[in-house]
């Protein structure tokens, strides 16, 4: 993805992404995978950092396998990685197959067989299939699987990889992933398909039972909490870091009303001595993908932002382009006053306020917030391989 602020001075955002960080996730969790192989899902432009960066920096960490969505991702991981093994989780779509050919991308099969057996006519082009165990999203009934492998149609095109996925392996104590785990593995068994694959990010940290042959991450390789349990505690390291330039300080006094709707209002109770509070206006918003449900009123707190380290509120609604924080208790605060904010920039999505306590105050998760944020930023790559 091309940003639109390709100098610095003109953007309003920083977007600032760590190939390192995410070398070092795949490297985590190749090691957590023991001796399954250990793929990488880079579907929606590698969850929004780049499918261009993000692939090459896999590969040379020594991923081999790549997940994407549709073909035509593939055909941008084919040029990136041009050794890789691409699949394409959905499947065959109608009047492509030269697109898959040419640029050796694998369908995930999930009821599409007999248009991509009729392609492929006698060459016997690698495919996989898509189980469904229980997700009831994408994936081929148990029923239909075992009545195409008792017809012939296949037996002379066997799919390289069969696949499952979990839905509710990021609360692991879930009955269902043990249900599916183990109707999957009954299949596998049965059929003994060569190669197999369960595990999602969150999979992989249920232990080696889930891991079969391949794990296919995702959310976790770009630093999300790939279970709830890392909401507090999250063993990767954050590859992205989102920060806002700062447009404007100014003092209100209470009694004020700050941004659209007048949702929040400086009370009096929040300085006893009546002084202004100090607020920093940022250029920011929801067409950044910073997401307006994040914004703050007087019925209930918004997300967090940072300046140095230390955490300041948002205060009123998020704008299109724009958002507001609390800057009035920083420990530093007198050295933005006056014209001493001009290029000074606010965390609002890094080190110090994670991806997902931030979209946990948007009443979402990581994924929607990774993966929205906007062409506007200013993108800066960092310690690549």
């Amino acid at each position: 993805m091309n940003s639109l602020s390709e100098n610095v001075d003109l953007a309003g955002g920083r977007l600032t992404i760590d190939l390192g960080a995410l070398a070092d996730n795949w490297r985590l969790l190749n090691q957590l995978s023991g001796a399954s192989e250990c793929s990488a899902v880079v579907k929606a432009d590698a969850y929004g950092i780049g499918i261009e960066q993000a692939v090459p920096t896999l590969w040379k960490a020594g991923c081999r396998t790549f997940f994407v969505a549709l073909p035509g991702e593939g055909v941008r991981v084919r040029k990136a990685a041009p050794d890789a093994i691409i699949y394409v989780l959905a499947g065959y779509l109608p009047r492509t197959f030269e697109i898959y050919r040419d640029h050796a991308l694998r369908p995930v099969i999930n009821d599409e067989i007999n248009a991509w057996i009729e392609a492929s006519g006698e060459n016997n082009f690698p495919y996989a299939i898509q189980l469904e165990t229980g997700m009831n999203r994408l994936g081929m009934p148990i029923s239909d699987f075992e009545a195409l492998r008792k017809s012939g149609l296949i037996a002379s095109h066997q799919p390289d990889l069969v696949i499952s996925h979990l839905a509710c392996a990021d609360t692991p104590d879930h009955p269902l992933n043990e249900q599916q785990r183990a109707e999957f593995q009954k299949i596998v068994d049965r059929y003994a398909c060569k190669y197999t694959s369960l595990a999602n990010s969150a999979g992989i940290f249920l232990g080696p039972d889930y891991h079969n042959d391949l794990v296919r991450p995702g959310i976790a390789l770009y630093g999300g909490a790939a279970a709830d349990e890392h909401l507090q505690n999250n063993p990767m390291r954050p590859v992205i870091c989102v920060e806002a330039r700062i447009l404007q300080v100014k003092s209100v006094l209470p009694g004020a009303s700050v941004g659209y709707g007048g949702v929040e209002t400086i009370r009096p109770s929040d300085r006893p001595d009546g002084r202004e509070r100090i607020l920093a206006t940022l250029s920011a918003g929801y067409s950044d993908g910073y997401l307006r449900s994040a914004g703050s009123s007087d019925k209930q707190p918004g997300a967090c932002a940072a300046w140095r380290g230390v955490r300041v509120p948002l205060i009123g609604r998020v704008s299109m382009d724009l958002v507001t924080v609390d800057m009035t208790d920083h420990p530093d605060i007198d050295q933005l006053m006056g014209d001493k904010w001009q290029d000074e920039w606010i965390e609002l999505i890094g080190p110090t306020v994670p991806l997902d306590e931030v979209a946990c105050s948007a009443g979402t998760i990581g994924y929607e917030l990774l993966t929205s944020l906007g062409t506007r930023y200013h993108r800066t790559y960092i310690n690549d391989l």
